[in-house]
């Protein structure tokens, strides 16, 4: 397709997307960097006719477009959990089957079969989306926008959620399918670049900033400026989590499962589970896509429903035991993807900082005048105090879950667990909360709980591991643990 952008002003959300001039040549591929926004969803959807231009001129030649992102892939759970028929069935309604979904794009059974080879999903075939890990969604979605047999496909942080096999295998499947199809992809690691991608669209604040080939790319100091940028950003954040600083203490274990296990009628997650954290241990959890890290989260904050057919000590209590649910809660600090769907109601960016004093979705109590201070002073290092009236729901994918991040750290929890908090982040948000983490380790100033599938991600404060190997004899993961204290 050949595209051909000329002043274009769209308002998206809470921000702006403006291109003054670029012209996409027939066949061209290019990636889409973006120092700061969402600019992956914003163009899909300018691209795909989901917004209006306020001024300016868009030239497309005829074909077919489709775009992948996280904000598509938040609007179908919302869709399926909005057709949740559990009241209705005598089982839980786990959501449309990974092969309708796919299927139902193309109408074509062979070409359905070939994505669920292509992007390893066969063996998810019958599994309902509802209940597919974070890796496991955006392979279907990636697959769903392939069955239109688009011409161009916008694929925005394809990578995000993928553990390092599958990334390997998309880059390499990507590699062959743009010789076919037309691609933009954004991304925000520099690691994440496709190697045939030879042009690059590099975006400051909503704007097209330059274009340029990929040798005068890696030489931008576009990156080294934002390191400096989220460094000092990072340094404000601890500064002021010092400020208010307090220590609870609890005696060991802070958490412990014993011959932990996991199951549902048709398979088994994992099992014989012995995993034991002491105060002042972080861990990274490690592990492919489906092998139960989110679950086993759940399992400690309490949010999963075998937590309680599992021995668990947390905080000092056994779980079961008549224990608070709330008691608990209020000691951890938590972000996930699955926090992220759940928060669907209507609240300010504000009302969400505060809602973390309250380990609510949504704000129902009178916060303090000091609490309200805190999630203020939040507001504005995170550089969005204009927004503080602004619903939830009308910001960004990445604005929301850096607000979910200072919801998480702002009571200053003994335990801190986060689920891949980086995705949607765009490379600003992402450097500045891998720094603030980092700090928040070296300090001891929370236990974490980490989740990345990227290397580069790894804390260096961060020495334990527990990393789920899947047991071909069991037919389900086990845990290997590595302790350095």
């Amino acid at each position: 397709m050949q595209i051909h952008f000329s002043d274009v002003s769209v308002e998206s959300g809470t921000s702006r997307l403006t291109i003054s001039n670029w012209a996409i040549s027939r066949g061209q591929s290019w990636g889409v960097f973006s120092t700061e926004g969402d600019i992956g969803s914003a163009l899909g959807c300018l691209l795909c006719g989901e917004l209006t231009i306020e001024s300016g001129k868009l030239e497309l030649s005829d074909g077919r477009i489709a775009q992948v992102s996280l904000v598509e892939q938040q609007r179908l759970l919302e869709e399926e959990i909005a057709k949740d028929d559990t009241n209705f069935l005598d089982k839980i309604d786990k959501g449309t089957t990974v092969y309708f979904l796919i299927n139902e794009q193309s109408s074509d059974t062979q070409l359905t079969e070939q994505l669920l080879r292509d992007l390893d999903l066969e063996h998810l075939r019958e599994s309902g989306f509802r209940v597919l890990s974070t890796g496991e969604t955006r392979r279907v979605m990636l697959a769903r926008a392939l069955a239109t047999e688009p011409d161009l496909i916008v694929l925005d942080n394809p990578f995000t959620g993928l553990d390092v096999a599958h990334r390997r295998a998309l880059a390499r499947y990507l590699a062959l399918r743009q010789q076919t199809t037309q691609m933009l992809i954004t991304f925000n690691r520099e690691e994440d670049i496709p190697e045939w991608i030879e042009r690059i669209a590099l975006f400051n604040h909503g704007a097209l900033e330059n274009t340029m080939n990929k040798d005068e790319w890696e030489s931008h100091p576009v990156v080294s400026q934002i390191k400096a940028q989220s460094q000092q950003q990072s340094e404000e954040m601890i500064a002021l989590i010092q400020r208010h600083q307090h220590s609870t203490h609890f005696a060991n274990p802070v958490f412990e499962i014993k011959d932990g296990r996991v199951e549902y009628t048709e398979k088994t997650i994992f099992t014989g589970l012995n995993w034991r954290i002491n105060n002042g241990q972080h861990w990274q959890v490690k592990g492919p896509n489906g092998c139960g890290k989110s679950t086993l989260l759940g399992l400690i904050f309490g949010d999963h429903p075998q937590c309680y057919s599992n021995d668990i000590q947390i905080f000092g209590n056994q779980r079961g035991s008549g224990e608070s649910i709330w008691e608990i809660k209020k000691h951890i600090g938590m972000v996930s993807s699955a926090l992220h769907l759940q928060y669907r109601v209507s609240c300010s960016a504000l009302e969400v900082i505060l809602s973390g004093f309250y380990d609510s979705i949504g704000l129902y109590q009178q916060p303090t005048k000091k609490e309200i201070q805190l999630a203020q002073e939040w507001l504005a290092i995170l550089h969005m105090s204009e927004y503080a009236k602004t619903s939830f729901r009308e910001l960004e994918y990445g604005q929301q879950r850096l607000l979910l991040i200072a919801r998480a750290i702002v009571k200053q929890p003994a335990l801190l667990i986060l689920d891949e908090p980086y995705q949607g982040l765009d490379y600003l948000g992402r450097r500045l909360v891998k720094n603030t983490l980092e700090l928040i380790a070296r300090e001891n100033l929370s236990q974490l709980l980490y989740v990345s599938h990227y290397q580069q991600d790894k804390l260096a404060s961060i020495g334990n591991e527990l990393e789920f190997v899947f047991d071909e004899s069991l037919g389900c993961y086990q845990a290997k643990l590595t302790t350095t204290n």
